[in-house]
């Protein structure tokens, strides 16, 4: 990575550099090569650049659908000024980011992913007047371009407002401009909190957080029932996520080689070359450590004899993400306490899926799936009968840990923000979809079960969809059966 970073100044511009249009000077960086910038130098970057203005643009696969999900947020509240920010870049160390990611309710609403980019549906007679703000290309003219950290020739080119305006059917305006403007803004204004500070603090008088809050689930329980665009997004997102998984077995000799990271390595691989990065922190536990639920240090031996439970969904480039989890025999054979603990957990989450149905209560997948583990806990004599007392009194959480799944889609615990009465205590819709996840896991230092159970972790997760008369699994592609698995890993092996 080059160390010149806003290389210069030019002489006849400030100490700290000339100032763009919104008036904020190009910093200097204290350690920089150059001194500053000849008047020449400055002028002649000015000029010779060929005209790069993208014409006959078509309009992003989501747009249609987009546009629909901006007219229902309209309708919802009339007569108030909404603003929906995608959020800024965040600092990863002194002057290096993290890769920026737009919050999901601005993404869902514009099908944009620019950083600093802020919606806003302006309250009319009959509507609402959207308009979406983005920084404009890099100025030229005042060297911003080049001698900016966020500068065209740093870090790649910005779309035109009117190339964006093409691209997701919304007028387009400079976001400089906006704070100012919202300063200034009168009646009542909601704002999605916690992506922009700076749009924030323009409306910090005119807000609520009730009022903010209630805008953030709407846009939360929106995103329930998934279209066609987004089912057809998470069916790519897991479809390259099998071949991540694929990858993953091809390479094991590799990884007992080295550790946990040449399989997280090599998913987030395919995750790269196929999608935009990885869903979430991929957790590759092998042995004891697939006994901790989030395992993402991934730094530990991969020894045959062991499983790893590989859980890693590839997220698309429309920021849609998948959430896969299948525990396999590194050695590729399951040792007879490994296949005990496996089937079961296979047969709860079988009897989880087969609870997903539209009209069914959402909880009934994660009460199906724990009945069947607390009948083989009681029946293993690890924990004390009947199976009603241990699923009235929880006890099987001892070794079930967590709930059966989860909403899928633009987050992977999507729709996180919605109310209850219409997540956990709703009903299934076709259009949802969903994870079934059981799970059973023996601490390595657990005294009440047998040595034999001890650091043993199986975790199984796939990705289902509510469909008018079921349901889909989306994730069928990778085998569960566990005599399945082993035949698919030899199949990859060999």
């Amino acid at each position: 990575m080059s160390d010149e970073l806003n290389p210069a100044v030019p002489d006849s511009a400030t100490a700290e550099g000339p100032e763009t249009e919104s008036d904020e000077p190009i910093k200097q960086r204290k350690n920089g090569l150059y001194p500053g910038v000849s008047d020449e130098l400055a002028e002649n970057m000015k000029s010779g650049w060929a005209d790069t203005e993208l014409r006959d643009l078509e309009p992003v696969e989501q747009a249609g659908h987009t546009a629909r999900r901006r007219a229902a947020l309209s309708a919802r509240f009339p007569g108030e000024r909404l603003v929906i920010p995608a959020g800024n870049l965040k600092t990863r160390s002194n002057d290096t980011e993290y890769a920026f990611r737009a919050s999901v309710e601005y993404t869902y609403l514009t099908g944009d992913q620019t950083e600093d980019g802020v919606l806003v549906l302006e309250p009319t007679a009959d509507g609402h007047q959207e308009t979406i703000y983005l920084l404009p290309r890099s100025d030229r003219e005042n060297g911003e371009f080049w001698l900016s950290g966020q500068g065209e020739l740093w870090v790649g080119r910005r779309h035109s407002l009117t190339e964006s305006e093409a691209l997701y059917g919304i007028p387009a305006a400079d976001v400089r401009e906006l704070a100012e403007q919202l300063r200034e803004a009168t009646g009542p204004v909601r704002v999605v909190r916690g992506h922009d500070a700076g749009i924030e603090a323009a409306l910090t008088d005119k807000v609520t957080a009730e009022r903010d809050e209630e805008l953030r689930v709407f846009l939360s329980e929106a995103r329930l029932v998934k279209d066609e665009f987004e089912v057809g997004e998470l069916q790519k997102a897991v479809d390259s996520t099998v071949r991540g998984f694929e990858d993953v077995v091809k390479v094991l000799d590799k990884a007992e080689a080295t550790s946990e990271r040449y399989i997280e390595g090599t998913f987030f691989l395919r995750a790269r070359v196929e999608g935009n990065d990885v869903g979430y922190g991929t957790i590759a536990a092998a042995g004891p450590h697939a006994c901790t639920l989030h395992w993402v240090r991934n730094d530990g031996p991969v020894r045959s004899g062991d499983l790893l439970l590989l859980d890693a969904g590839v997220e698309t480039h429309t920021l849609y993400t998948a959430d896969v989890t299948r525990t396999l025999p590194v050695s590729g054979t399951y040792s007879e306490i490994q296949k005990k603990i496996y089937d079961a957990v296979y047969e709860a989450q079988e009897a989880g899926i087969a609870a997903v149905r539209p009209g069914a209560k959402y909880r009934d997948f994660h009460d199906a799936a724990q009945r069947v583990l607390a009948e083989k806990l009681v029946e293993w004599g690890l924990a004390e009968g009947p199976v009603e007392r241990v699923l009235e009194l929880g006890l099987q959480r001892r070794w079930t840990l967590h709930g059966t799944g989860h909403m899928l889609g633009l987050d992977v615990h999507d729709c996180a923000a919605a109310r209850v009465e219409t997540y956990v205590d709703g009903t299934l819709e076709p259009g949802m979809v969903l994870t079934v996840e059981p799970g059973l896991y023996f601490q390595a230092d657990d005294l009440t079960v047998p040595q034999e159970y001890r650091g043993i972790g199986v975790r199984i997760e796939d990705d289902i969809l509510v469909t008018e008369d079921g349901n889909r699994n989306l994730s069928a592609g990778l085998p569960r059966r566990s005599d399945d698995v082993e035949a698919w890993m030899a199949a990859l092996k060999g």
